[in-house]
């Protein structure tokens, strides 16, 4: 059975923010609020966490998962960024934009796509969030909370979630009720951004 935290979306309690990280630092599989509805998320190098991820979301092995970083200062430990693509993810983070980009060999093979080697990253406009990473200190490997068969919209209603997943997560932290559109996806391996999908975060910069 899942804990559940009802965490303020503003000014987070660092009592709860300090026992979701203990979470997770013990192999956990958490729920937790995002600028784009909720996420599934766990440590990277949680091998048995990712496959309980998959497991929920019926994904296929591949399936391509983000790192979700506090800031940009993490991202040259993961992935490689000239300086035409950290010109753009320094004018549009945070926000809700995954950003595909070639991955570092710092990151396990098997957190990399394809022959392509490529990692998403992510920085989060949302408060929870946000603490949630700053005290963790390192970023969490996440994909949208999507259910089979829910039309590839995100979760947005946390007692609904409690409902579906009480028993296949650890935690899940109540962080009000979001929107259900996922992140824009936009790759950045190539000389020119391409939009590989449309969601909350606005194109106009990309285009």
């Amino acid at each position: 059975m899942s804990q559940f935290f009802y965490v303020h979306p503003d000014n987070p309690q660092g009592r709860l923010i300090s026992q979701a990280v203990d979470i997770l630092r013990k192999g956990g599989v958490i729920v937790y609020p995002t600028d784009s509805g909720y996420a599934l998320g766990c440590l990277m190098n949680n091998k048995h966490g990712v496959d309980r991820i998959v497991a929920i979301r019926h994904l296929q092995e591949n399936h391509n998962f983000s790192l979700v970083c506090s800031d940009l200062s993490e991202l040259s430990h993961y992935a490689k960024v000239d300086n035409s693509a950290y010109r753009l993810l320094k004018n549009n983070t945070p926000g809700a934009y995954t950003f595909i980009l070639p991955a570092t060999k710092e990151l396990p093979r098997r957190l990399t796509v394809s022959k392509r080697k490529t990692i998403g990253i992510r920085v989060p406009n949302n408060v929870i969030a946000l603490a949630l990473l700053q005290a963790l200190g390192e970023p969490i490997l996440s994909c949208s909370l999507m259910l089979p068969n829910e039309d590839a919209l995100t979760q947005s209603d946390p007692e609904e979630i409690r409902d579906c997943l009480e028993k296949q997560v650890d935690l899940i932290i109540h962080g009000g009720n979001l929107g259900q559109t996922p992140t824009t996806v936009v790759d950045l391996t190539e000389d020119s951004p391409v939009i590989l999908r449309q969601g909350s975060g606005d194109v106009t910069p990309f285009c």
